[in-house]
Formats: C-alpha cells, sequence, structure tokens
C-alpha cells in the first residue's frame, strides 16, 4: 500500500510540476519519477529555509511538487 501511495503522490507531484515549468509532456513514469526524486528534495529544501509545510498528504503533495520543480530546473540547466 505504502508503494501505490508514493507512486500516486509522486505522479501528482511531477505532473504538477512539469505544468508549473511549462515544460513539455514527459509521460506518466516520468512524471512519477520526477515526483519521488522531488519528495526527497523538498523536504531537504525546506529545512534548509527553516518553512514548515502544512501536514497530511496536502503538504506532501505541496512538498513533493516544489522539490519537483527545483529537480526540473537543475535538470534544464545541466542540459544546456
Amino acid at each position: 500500500m505504502d508503494l501505490l501511495y508514493i507512486i500516486i503522490v509522486g505522479g501528482i507531484a511531477g505532473w504538477l510540476a512539469n505544468t508549473l515549468v511549462k515544460g513539455k509532456s514527459k509521460g506518466l513514469i516520468m512524471n512519477v519519477l520526477i515526483g519521488v526524486t522531488g519528495a526527497f528534495v523538498g523536504p531537504f529544501v525546506f529545512d534548509l529555509l527553516r518553512v514548515q509545510v502544512v501536514g497530511g498528504v496536502l503538504g506532501l503533495i505541496i512538498t513533493a511538487t516544489v522539490g519537483a520543480v527545483i529537480v526540473l530546473f537543475v535538470a534544464r540547466l545541466i542540459a544546456k
């Protein structure tokens, strides 16, 4: 059940990040991978900034989305 939860939240976060960054569609699997990666990056960044996010699923999606946006931004910098 936990793996399914991670995949769903990662997919939502990856899709939101891709939409916010205005990139071309990466597909479901890439959205999940970007979102799951963002779920690791987001809390680290929020801890550095000393920002607390609302708990629960919404907080997790927000944190993962912010992390995924950062991941996409860094990936674009490296790709140039």
